[in-house]
């Protein structure tokens, strides 16, 4: 049952995905618009991750364990994103499922190791999956994918990120109850490492100087849900 929930999260957290790809197939959404909306998704995410997930990892094991296991995470995810980029590029839908990973793990570690789902952070993947969808489908549309192509193409994906997080319960479960702990802090450092290669960037490409202030405020409001 809980391996279910796990899957279950994983997908609805990532069901942004096939609503933002489908959107584009009748609505042009402005570039700046984009912009706004991945700075606002990185600023709940960074919030998340800080009042959220760390703490979280923190009461359980030293201070020291923590950041270990997030530089560990950034090197996971650096690795990841290396092998993706040479195989397939860094742009476009595999771009999405790369950054949607780390995501997924965490909702997955934290089912298994009994911790309370924040909605401030299911909030933040929620919204910070909206814009990379909107760019990679815009191009697909625009080579005469339709919104049949293009749903089966974001089901897949939101499918694949269920999995993810299904596998991240199986692996805290399959382990000891302090490596729960050190899992998180793991996605964690991995999904700081996203934001800053990919996410943030992302955001100020499309959003320039509005994509500060998105940030700002998204970070403020997940902050105010916390």
């Amino acid at each position: 049952m809980e391996l279910l929930k796990a899957f279950g999260l994983g997908t609805l957290a990532q069901a942004s995905l096939l609503l933002a790809g489908l959107i584009v197939c009748w609505v042009k959404v402005p570039t700046r618009i984009v912009g706004i909306l991945a700075g606002f998704g990185a600023g709940a995410m960074i919030s998340a991750v800080a009042f959220d997930l760390l703490p979280e990892a923190e009461v359980h094991i030293a201070m020291w364990q923590t950041v270990l296991w997030m530089l560990i995470g950034v090197g996971v995810f650096l690795l990841g994103d290396y092998v993706v980029d040479k195989r397939f590029g860094s742009e476009g839908v595999v771009g999405s499922v790369v950054d949607g990973v780390p995501e997924s793990l965490i909702f997955g570690i934290q089912i298994g190791i009994g911790a309370t789902i924040s909605p401030t952070f299911l909030a933040a993947v929620f919204v910070s999956n909206i814009p990379q969808a909107i760019a990679p489908s815009a191009d697909l549309a625009g080579r005469g994918w339709g919104p049949a192509r293009l749903g089966r193409l974001w089901v897949m994906v939101v499918l694949g990120c269920g999995v993810a997080a299904g596998l991240g319960y199986l692996l805290t479960t399959a382990t000891s109850d302090a490596y729960g702990e050190r899992a998180a802090a793991l996605a964690a450092g991995g999904l700081l490492a996203m934001l800053t290669n990919s996410l943030i960037p992302f955001a100020y490409e499309r959003g320039k100087q509005l994509a500060g202030v998105a940030t700002v405020v998204g970070f403020c409001l997940t902050l105010l849900g916390t």
